[in-house]
């Protein structure tokens, strides 16, 4: 009888210390509202700018890309995820640059589904767009 009490109690222990230890990464999965994200590339010759979305707590974003600047709003409903962007302020910008801001837009207009690991964002549409977490 001990025995089996003391194999029940060892039982729930292990239960609740993997309960717990699964808590913080499941925060880890949610999506990063009220955080800052630089996309996972190279800088443009010429630029030392990383183009970055600092996302709020309601989903509105602020763009800075190679170039151009602006805000916009994402819509998160489980792993589906909706980009709107908003006006964008023309910057004097290399044609390049400015093209590549425009395909940048253009990729996450089309973004439909997200995925988190870690300090790692994946967004997926017609491209696949890799953001890191700014965590420093």
């Amino acid at each position: 009888m001990v025995s089996r009490i003391c194999k029940s109690t060892v039982f729930v222990f292990a239960l609740l210390a993997t309960a717990v230890a699964a808590g913080p990464a499941r925060a880890d999965e949610e999506f990063p509202f009220g955080f800052e994200m630089s996309l996972d590339a190279a800088r443009m010759p010429g630029s030392k700018r990383i183009p970055s979305l600092e996302i709020g707590d309601n989903g509105e974003v602020v763009l800075e890309l190679w170039c151009k600047g602006g805000k916009g709003q994402f819509s998160v409903a489980g792993n589906t995820i909706i980009f709107v962007p908003g006006a964008m302020e023309n910057r004097n910008c290399p044609p390049e640059r400015a093209q590549a801001d425009d395909d940048l837009l253009a990729a996450l207009g089309d973004t439909a589904t997200w995925r988190r690991q870690g300090d790692l964002v994946t967004l997926t549409g017609s491209k696949t767009l890799r953001f890191r977490l700014n965590t420093n």
